[in-house]
């Protein structure tokens, strides 16, 4: 039987690789891979429709699924989580001492609907008591068009927000890499939680979250017309992770360039539980709900959606 030929459209991790290099095969079907970067992906995504399966911005697919023209439908497997309380940059020349001196700053996000930026405008609101409303937002502009309701600050900013934060024209910037001040020490640029990892480790403790950043997508035509597929894309890429935690509890030879990884690999396990990196949706439902209020918290979404919306009906009872 000829087996379908299939774009897909990821960033190339010990999650994604046993599908990407063949290890993990879909039955019936033959991947063209292409291993990229998650801006370009999901630009061509959510532009150009370019991929039959793809990595995709959370942020971005609940914005597109909750006003009706998402070209994709998601699988609940998420191969990009992180922690983002050390995406937060601030000037350590305007006084800002801790979250709650954010309300009334200029603060740049690359895009308002990011998920790293829903997640910690999730988190300052939620958790630290921090009108996000109140914050002037200076965007690099949107990978999709959005539409606000009135009362927000969100503009572009018009240049480069690294550039402005290091001259001063912004007071903080969310961003997931660093930004070169703060790396290079070229201005007064700190971290808004210096010791970051005692802050998540808190958070997570008391949410339970790991803050999901992408998910699995398949383009809706392409699962109209093959419906088994979403559901054996999933169990792929189960089996891809389980394959990577499994390899950092290899000790004989250390698959991956971390000289104590297993010893990280049990000081994750002592705070995270031993499946620290969940699939499914029903392991993650409140997770996506939280999401999802935040969306509908930051104008990005009329109002809330269910969390099933996100996801082809024929992997919600998926476990992982």
């Amino acid at each position: 039987m000829t087996k379908l030929s299939l774009t897909l459209a990821c960033t190339a991790s010990d999650r994604t690789r046993p599908v990407l290099d063949g290890r993990v095969a879909v039955p019936g079907v033959d991947f063209v891979t292409l291993p990229g970067e998650p801006e370009d992906i999901f630009r061509r995504a959510l532009r150009d429709r370019a991929f039959d399966v793809c990595e995709l911005s959370m942020g971005s697919h609940i914005v597109t699924t909750a006003r009706g023209d998402s070209a994709y439908v998601g699988v609940p497997a998420f191969p990009s989580r992180a922690f983002r309380h050390s995406a937060v940059y601030i000037r350590t020349d305007r006084g800002i001492a801790g979250p709650g001196d954010l309300a009334g700053r200029t603060v740049g996000v690359p895009e308002y609907q990011q998920t790293a930026a829903l997640w910690v405008r999730g988190i300052l609101r939620e958790h630290c008591g921090v009108d996000t409303r109140g914050v002037a937002w200076r965007t690099g502009g949107e990978r999709v068009p959005i539409s606000l309701p009135g009362g927000l600050d969100v503009r572009p900013l018009g240049e480069d927000l690294q550039a402005a934060l290091a001259a001063g024209r912004l007071d903080a910037m969310i961003a997931p890499r660093p930004p070169a001040a703060f790396e290079d020490r070229g201005a007064p640029v700190g971290r808004l939680w210096p010791d970051h990892r005692a802050e998540e480790v808190a958070w997570h403790r008391a949410t339970g979250f790991f803050p999901i950043m992408h998910c699995l997508a398949v383009r809706r035509d392409v699962a109209e017309r093959h419906p088994w597929l979403p559901v054996e894309l999933f169990r792929a890429f189960a089996r891809a992770r389980a394959i990577a935690l499994e390899e950092l509890r290899l000790v004989n030879v250390l698959r991956v360039s971390l000289p104590w990884a297993a010893a990280a690999f049990e000081e994750q396990a002592a705070i995270m539980g031993g499946d620290p990196w969940p699939y499914g949706f029903a392991r993650n439902r409140g997770e996506i709900g939280a999401m999802v209020r935040f969306a509908a918290a930051d104008g990005l979404v009329a109002g809330p959606i269910p969390p099933e919306a996100l996801f082809h009906p024929s992997t919600l009872a998926e476990a992982g």
